[in-house]
């Protein structure tokens, strides 16, 4: 079969995996209404094209926290990937630096912190999950020492979500494929607060987490920028710019933690001119074209992550079709761009963009 866009991808992956992994992947939590409300938000936009403007030199290259990527659109930080493909995390590093973008390693990797830098050529996040205090501290460090870019804290996962389809097929996480940070300190491995959180296997017990007042004490631990992942109101966006936070991720993770919220592209608007001179803000949560990147980055975004995408493209050819993937969002974004009369991301705007009145929110 012919890929021609992520949806193609997607049914081949699908056919190619075993249904209880296919499940973790493409699950959501409870009815799943969020993770459809996700890319049904995108559906309800509109681009307002805009024509005899000479587009014939332009440039979708980016920063992102002062490092140069060549499209605004990045890999999120998602776990199982090595319980999906052999070579897990280190296919996608290398996908995403031959596409030329920025990868977030999750905290629950099938390989190290070390071991995936070793092997990338773009840009690394570490995505930082706070279970007890020597823990953050020693993933952090090495993650500092490693060559990271940032320190991205995911927030919005006060207990385990394991979703309804994965406790019917008693989907668990194989420990070895996701301990990789953890194998110098095999005893962590035991300990009910790190690792996956979103698997059969996992309790509803809250997990003991960072609040406000702490994150002086999490910055204090390196000097790398702090993006705060899973934003969704105003108030904790102001909250995140007051705390000096340097990025906020607009997220409900896929749909996959908690139902019945709203999307993160109706949010992203609100949050952007909130805190957006104060902090960079990008998006995650139902992109699967690049003109979806195109809408976000017109409504306050600096970038985009996609997440379920990425297990799409390892499954047709490892790193090969995580660049494949990233390729295809990159011409669909660029071509936008060029149908709307831009020439560099940086003057994407909002009059680029239909937003229906009924989303007044």
């Amino acid at each position: 079969m012919e890929v021609v866009s992520l949806r193609d991808l997607e049914r081949i992956a699908k056919q190619r995996t075993v249904k209880d992994m296919w499940d973790f992947i493409d699950g959501a939590a409870f009815d799943e209404v969020t993770k459809r409300r996700n890319e049904q938000k995108f559906k309800e936009l509109s681009i307002n094209p805009s024509f005899l403007v000479d587009i014939g030199s332009r440039s979708t290259k980016t920063t992102i926290l002062g490092e140069e990527i060549d499209f605004p659109i990045m890999i999120a930080p998602s776990g199982g990937q090595r319980q999906h493909h052999p070579e897990g995390e280190l296919a996608t590093a290398r996908g995403a630096g031959m596409a030329g973008t920025l990868y977030a390693l999750p905290t629950a990797s099938g390989y190290s912190i070390e071991e995936v830098a070793n092997v990338a050529s773009g840009p690394l996040w570490f995505q930082l999950y706070h279970s007890a205090d020597d823990i953050t501290e020693n993933l952090v460090v090495r993650a500092k020492n490693a060559g990271y870019k940032a320190i991205c804290l995911t927030i919005d996962t006060p207990t385990a979500g394991p979703k309804e389809k994965d406790l019917r097929n008693d989907f668990r996480r194989v420990s070895h494929l996701h301990n990789g940070s953890f194998r110098d300190n095999p005893e962590w491995a035991s300990r009910r607060d790190i690792g996956p959180r979103d698997f059969a296997d996992w309790d509803i017990t809250g997990f003991r987490g960072l609040t406000w007042e702490r994150l002086g004490w999490l910055k204090s631990l390196t000097d790398l920028p702090l993006v705060v992942k899973g934003v969704r109101t105003v108030k904790d966006a102001v909250m995140c710019a007051e705390n000096g936070v340097d990025g906020i991720v607009v997220s409900n993770h896929g749909g996959r933690q908690i139902d019945k919220t709203l999307s993160s592209i109706e949010t992203l608007q609100s949050i952007a001119e909130a805190v957006g001179n104060r902090l960079e803000v990008y998006l995650d949560s139902g992109v699967r074209r690049g003109s979806d990147a195109f809408i976000a980055i017109a409504l306050g975004a600096k970038g985009v992550f996609v997440g379920r995408p990425l297990f799409w493209g390892l499954s047709y050819d490892g790193a090969n079709g995580v660049k494949l993937m990233l390729d295809i969002l990159r011409s669909e974004f660029d071509r936008t761009m060029a149908f709307c009369g831009f020439t560099k991301v940086s003057d994407i705007n909002s009059s680029a963009v239909h937003v229906p009145s009924t989303w007044n929110f």
